[in-house]
């Protein structure tokens, strides 16, 4: 399996090159930069698996790199854990609104942000290994491509089963129809968008037999998103 590879932002130095050293002997492959406007090439140049984003760093700010890394189709779906010294709610909330997975409040120890890395990259490195995935009582085998819900086998189509793979891949997280329609169907399909709502019915439908309750949640004027219930 390949190191996860973390793109660093942070322009202090001191706890850059920490941080480097605790997530290298973690088994991580880190790439760091002080630069805002670097690590925007950086990310688009080869999208890492996740990024830690210090919010005052030179150049663009972390939370407009946070903007526009969410805007990018190709790291829309990269997972960030933002660092800052600001510790009030207006600015975590900010943060998250921006796209953060987590946010980690400066000073923090290693340990702590090494921890929630872990558990953020839990949700999509069994994906990329090929492994099980398991939201709520929802499990999906990629390798066999079998979905069992309460350890009932569920029907689903091939489409059906990408698009629930790409929501057990990001649990939570608000996708709109166009981000759907590219991550499922790919960029540059001329499927319209009203075709991804006729495949998330589809796929309410086999997913919650004998009442089991339904795990697709929509988001008014933003699209779907996927939670265990």
């Amino acid at each position: 399996m390949p190191a996860p590879r973390l793109l660093l932002v942070e322009d202090d130095t001191s706890l850059a090159e920490l941080l480097q050293y605790r997530f290298e002997a973690e088994g991580y492959d880190v790439v760091a930069t002080p630069d805002g406007d670097e690590a925007l090439l950086l990310a688009t140049e080869q999208a890492p698996d996740l990024v830690i984003l210090d919010w005052m760093v030179e150049g663009t700010s972390g939370i407009e790199i946070c903007r526009r890394l969410r805007r990018d189709k190709e790291t829309a779906h990269v997972p960030i854990v933002m660092l800052t010294a600001r510790g009030n709610e207006d600015d975590r909330i900010r943060g998250l609104e921006t796209g953060a997975d987590d946010y980690v409040t400066k000073p923090f120890s290693p340990r702590e942000l090494i921890a929630r890395v872990g558990a953020v990259l839990r949700r999509v490195r069994p994906a990329l290994a090929g492994e099980m995935l398991e939201v709520g009582d929802i499990k999906l085998d990629a390798t066999s491509h079998r979905v069992t819900r309460r350890g009932q086998s569920l029907q689903l189509g091939p489409t059906e089963f990408r698009l629930l793979k790409f929501f057990m891949e990001h649990p939570g997280r608000v996708f709109s129809r166009g981000q759907l329609l590219d991550a499922v169907w790919g960029n540059g399909s001329d499927i319209e968008l009203r075709t991804v709502d006729v495949h998330i019915r589809r796929l309410r439908k086999a997913l919650t037999v004998e009442s089991n309750k339904d795990p697709v949640r929509t988001v008014r004027s933003a699209g779907y998103a996927f939670e265990a219930v």
